[in-house]
């Protein structure tokens, strides 16, 4: 059994630090140029959707008999919609397909929330000064910068094994009317993997009910939801059927896009929601455009028909063993001292590793001079701020299995020799 950092003695420690900074000048020497900061499919894993391209074969009309090539049909066509149903378990009549971003579509619903309402009654955020909006924290930094950017202002509430505190963030939206919403990633969150609980999506579609604002949205990001790494998957309860049950299905909106499944830039997105927001994000849409991009959801529509699940297996034959491998090393190098906890995440795109309190940022410097660059501490929080500084997020999907390896012998010992560091100044 290791022996835990904080049962070294002080003479112990210096020199641990001694001999961990000498293995950490000789990495500096390599000047190696590795990278875990974002969560992008590989090269092998965009190839796996080459076929992309041929399946069109001057083939333009839908089985409804709409040219794909000519306006219209903003919600998107038929087919691109039932694609969306499978990936968020929603029927294809709740459900717009558009472009390539799921964030434009986040920011579509965000923006017309504050500008206009989302159920035509006048109810608007922007009569709250300013808005709020909860942030399961560590979460997804691209979700705070949009938030940030409309003038929303964010609270955090933490997130567990299960989800997200469903307790106090009902404590906080009973008696706070300038709360809008609440952020949240369900499946394999970003950054730490989870899957929220059947107790945890009751408690989440039940909010609007129960909020002091009666425009209470909840933001689902369902980026995840078919990226499996362990075979049986794990199940997540349907979100649209409990918000239906809840009778909240106009104040829960969800979002997913194939940006990790085919093209990360050239898939589709998809936003799914009771008639009253459809109807007012058709409406808002209307300004912007004449129709999305219905030849690429054709495409979409016909590459992945019948094969998501076999699609998505070869994207976790490539994946997992990249998972496998964060896994063992931090285990070998981290397990039983003390110095370090992470996520072991049975899908998604990331895992979440928490240090000592304070170490985060010194950890992400460290690693960035021996050539390792990271995702910047305090990115899983609003505003850039981790409170304790201690979280970091690792994105193993872009690199070969040598550069990871080399990556996490970089990353684990800039954490032993910074947490050596640590327990070193608290001894003086």
């Amino acid at each position: 059994m290791k022996k835990k950092f904080v049962e070294y003695t002080l003479e112990e420690l210096v020199a641990l630090e001694t001999q961990l900074r000498e293995e950490f000048d000789h990495t500096q020497h390599h000047k190696l140029t590795l990278n875990l900061s974002r969560g992008k499919p590989a090269s092998d894993q965009l190839a796996l959707s080459n076929g992309l391209e041929s399946v069109i074969k001057d083939q333009y009309i839908t089985a409804s008999g709409t040219d794909v090539r000519n306006y219209g049909d903003l919600r998107g066509i038929k087919e691109a919609r039932e694609l969306g149903a499978q990936l968020m378990d929603a029927p294809a009549e709740n459900i717009i397909a558009g472009g390539n971003s799921s964030l434009f579509l986040m920011h579509l619903v965000m923006s017309t929330a504050l500008k206009a309402g989302l159920w035509g009654d006048n109810r608007k955020w922007s009569d709250a000064q300013p808005p709020k909006i909860l942030t399961p924290v560590p979460g997804y930094d691209r979700h705070f910068a949009l938030t940030e950017s409309l003038g929303v202002e964010m609270v955090n509430i933490d997130i567990g094994e299960n989800g997200p505190d469903m307790k106090h963030a009902l404590e906080l939206i009973k008696t706070d009317s300038s709360i809008k919403g609440i952020w949240c990633v369900p499946q394999y969150s970003n950054p730490t993997g989870c899957t929220y609980s059947p107790e945890t999506i009751d408690a989440l579609v039940e909010l609007p009910a129960k909020a002091a604002a009666r425009d209470f949205l909840v933001l689902a990001d369902n980026a995840y939801s078919v990226h499996h790494l362990e075979t049986p998957n794990e199940h997540m309860k349907s979100i649209f059927a409990a918000a239906q049950s809840a009778g909240t299905a106009n104040h829960v909106v969800q979002f997913a896009s194939t940006s990790k499944i085919t093209f990360a830039g050239g898939g589709i997105a998809f936003v799914a929601s009771g008639e009253q927001v459809l109807s007012s994000l058709e409406t808002a849409l209307g300004f912007m455009m004449i129709g999305a991009d219905k030849v690429n959801q054709l495409k979409h529509s016909r590459f992945l028909s019948g094969r998501i699940q076999s699609h998505m297996q070869a994207h976790a034959d490539l994946l997992k063993p990249k998972f496998s491998l964060v896994e063992k090393h931090l285990e070998q190098a981290l397990g039983g001292l003390g110095i370090a906890q992470w996520s072991t995440p049975k899908g998604g795109y990331f895992v979440s590793l928490d240090l000592l309190p304070g170490l985060a940022a010194d950890v992400v410097a460290m690693a960035h001079s021996a050539g390792l660059t990271l995702t910047p501490a305090g990115a899983t929080f609003p505003y850039g701020k981790d409170p304790k500084d201690r979280n970091v997020r690792i994105a193993p999907s872009f690199a070969t299995l040598d550069e990871l390896q080399s990556a996490m012998q970089i990353l684990t010992l800039c954490v032993k020799l910074a947490s050596s560091r640590k327990l070193i100044e608290t001894r003086h």
